[in-house]
């Protein structure tokens, strides 16, 4: 009787045991999910990760939690098609390819707040008003638990300096989640961009005659070191930035540095 008992016994916690073991196994070989920008989404345990959208050129939608920031957007509803409505919107400078006025009046951005300097404010029709937001270079704000740093753009060439004056946009930083997000708006490799410290994801420029070089963009990053990069901004007529070669510079430069190469222009043939 008791050899009957133990034998039970052991055919249990041998059942229980095997059980546990499959339920092991079947977490380990989960692979993690990925967001929109190929990075693993974070654990339960710590804040969600940020999502970053690429809409075209300077345009991109961040979402974090149930909040979606939209970056410079162009390029009517149309290119905002599927995406959740804006709680915030950054806009950087006054041109054609930051701001867009007729974007922002297709789009439904009653409910959001615009983030912007006071040279895109100026130009902006009295509606938008009670939304805006002015934020000079080296100012910052909180909205919706972000921190939102103004950091200045502007051109260091003499030839270039008449695209992009000091004082007049914002690249911005957004400290979201654990995250500090950088996107440099049009600039060259200013001091204030190489002044950066702790920087996880930097989106950084790079077209000619307006922005600045491929050397000089690879420079600037190899300086402040962003955990990541992303090359945005970087097509224009008739200039069009090889963004393989910014690659190999800040990769040969700091190996530590990751290139990420998000598709900025999905309408174009090349």
């Amino acid at each position: 009787m008791k050899k009957l008992i133990l034998f039970t016994f052991v055919i249990t916690l041998c059942s229980i045991s095997c059980k546990d073991k499959k339920n092991i196994s079947h977490t380990l070989d989960t692979e993690p999910k990925l967001e929109a920008d190929g990075v693993p989404s974070q654990s339960p345990s710590v804040s969600p990760t940020v999502k970053i959208i690429p809409i075209e050129h300077a345009t991109a939608v961040v979402e974090w939690n149930d909040i979606t920031i939209y970056i410079d957007p162009i390029g009517g509803a149309e290119a905002f098609k599927g995406q959740k409505q804006p709680d915030l919107i950054l806009i950087t400078d006054i041109h054609g390819d930051h701001l867009d006025i007729e974007t922002l009046q297709a789009l439904d951005t009653e409910k959001a707040k615009i983030i912007a300097p006071q040279a895109v404010a100026d130009k902006m029709p009295k509606e938008f008003t009670p939304q805006i937001d002015v934020l000079h270079n080296g100012e910052s704000k909180e909205r919706y638990g972000i921190n939102i740093e103004a950091i200045p753009m502007y051109n260091l060439r003499e030839e270039a300096k008449k695209f992009h004056e000091a004082g007049r946009g914002n690249g911005y930083v957004l400290n979201i989640g654990n995250e500090r997000i950088y996107f440099s708006g049009d600039t060259e490799d200013i001091p204030e961009m190489r002044a950066l410290q702790h920087i996880d994801r930097a989106f950084i420029c790079m077209n000619l005659p307006y922005t600045m070089t491929v050397e000089s963009a690879a420079d600037a990053v190899l300086e402040f070191k962003p955990k990541q990069v992303y090359p945005y901004h970087y097509r224009g007529k008739p200039e069009v930035s090889d963004v393989a070669k910014f690659k190999t510079i800040v990769e040969k430069g700091d190996p530590n540095i990751q290139v990420i190469q998000l598709d900025w222009y999905p309408n174009d043939e090349y």
